[in-house]
């Protein structure tokens, strides 16, 4: 709600005031007058998403599913880490992907995987517009690997296309 409508609705109001109309209806549109300026602050816009995510990351390989089957089939296959959330995961991961959600990704937890900062990482999540991967693929070029993939389809490219996955029980 802009000023401006505040300022009508206050004028509205004295008006009101007035013409005498009884204090249970001038307090009812003060408090919804008031609410609707509270949440319209308060209220996150959940159709804008927290994390832009770019159609190509500089310096990231992006695959498809069917590029990553051949990566992970290869004789040196990377390690696929599953940016997404512990509660995400639990309904179905790619086989080998270790669990490493992009709120707990930093230099100290990439390490603990493996310390060879040119060993081949390939992250994803749950499809082209969750944005854990991307955010996991910038902390780790900030930490020093730079053999980055990024599965962009995730998950959902993953479930839809009907490549086997774990479901943990």
């Amino acid at each position: 709600m802009t000023s401006r409508n505040i300022t009508v609705d206050f004028c509205t109001l004295h008006y009101m005031l007035k013409r005498g109309l009884t204090g249970i209806i001038l307090s009812s549109m003060i408090f919804t007058a008031f609410s609707s300026i509270a949440s319209a602050t308060e209220t996150p816009n959940l159709m804008k998403p927290k994390v832009v995510v770019p159609e190509k990351i500089p310096g990231v390989d992006t695959v498809s599913a069917e590029q990553l089957i051949e990566i992970l089939t290869s004789d040196t296959p990377p390690i696929l880490i599953d940016a997404r959330i512990k509660s995400d995961r639990i309904h179905g991961y790619i086989e080998s992907s270790i669990g490493l959600p992009d709120i707990e990704t930093n230099c100290h937890t990439l390490d603990k995987i493996t310390t060879d900062k040119s060993r081949h990482l390939m992250f994803y999540c749950n499809g082209v517009q969750c944005g854990r991967s991307v955010i996991s693929l910038k902390i780790a070029r900030s930490c020093g690997y730079h053999h980055l993939s990024w599965f962009k389809g995730g998950f959902a490219e993953w479930n839809e296309k009907g490549y086997q996955y774990i479901k943990p029980q």
